[in-house]
């Protein structure tokens, strides 16, 4: 990933944001050209410690043949982003950027064992159903033992062992607290909800950029 050094994040703000995130674009490489699929995940240790991220694809993606332990995966987490007009600056000679948050884990990815896949079935399942608490949690336990196990041979588990983290967070961190402002405002404007989000980043990172622009408006000493 390239990553300017004002928009790099250290490894546990990287890792925080793709396990809240959750979901993500699984690359690999077939020989001929590159293979992906969209897909939920995971983070969690090996017994040594090792950092995890876990997954699964149906048995006929073609992405379950090139698990071989070896070859190095990406898997991509994209958060919110947004547009930015050159307009909305309060400073001249801007040009048109994009505003986001990405970050992307490497490292080679193997096949799960039956048992492995069981245990990655509950624990992926259980992630995102306590996001929709106070619900009942929904579990495999629901099903009949015939058709979880229908279920579980059309699908292949599978483990990527991490060995590279990075982020970026591009949120205009390089700005002056004038234009830095004048920008999140323009964005909590726009109606979609990537503008928006990416205004509230914009706040949490630097509340006294706002606090400044207030004063100014205000004529506040």
């Amino acid at each position: 990933m390239y990553t300017p050094p004002l928009f790099k994040q250290d490894r546990t703000a990287s890792l925080s944001f793709a396990e809240e995130r959750g979901f993500g674009l699984v690359c690999a490489w077939n020989g001929a050209r590159p293979i992906a699929s969209s897909l939920p995940f995971y983070l969690s240790h090996s017994d040594d410690g090792g950092l995890q991220a876990l997954f699964h694809v149906a048995r006929g993606n073609p992405l379950a043949a090139l698990a071989d332990g070896v070859m190095s995966w990406l898997l991509a987490i994209g958060g919110p982003d947004a547009y930015v007009s050159a307009d909305w600056y309060i400073s001249p000679d801007q040009v048109p950027t994009w505003l986001y948050q990405s970050v992307h884990l490497t490292g080679p990815v193997r096949v799960l064992s039956d048992g492995e896949l069981s245990a990655q079935i509950d624990a992926l399942s259980a992630k995102f159903e306590n996001w929709l608490l106070p619900k009942k949690p929904w579990t495999p336990a629901k099903m009949t033992p015939a058709r979880l196990e229908a279920m579980k041979k059309a699908i292949i588990g599978l483990v990527m062992t991490v060995e590279e983290v990075e982020g970026s967070f591009k949120l205009n961190q390089h700005k002056s607290e004038s234009d830095y402002a004048a920008v999140a405002g323009a964005l909590e404007g726009r109606p979609d909800t990537g503008s928006q989000q990416i205004a509230d980043l914009m706040r949490q990172a630097r509340p006294q950029a706002f606090a400044n622009a207030t004063k100014l408006e205000r004529n506040v000493p």
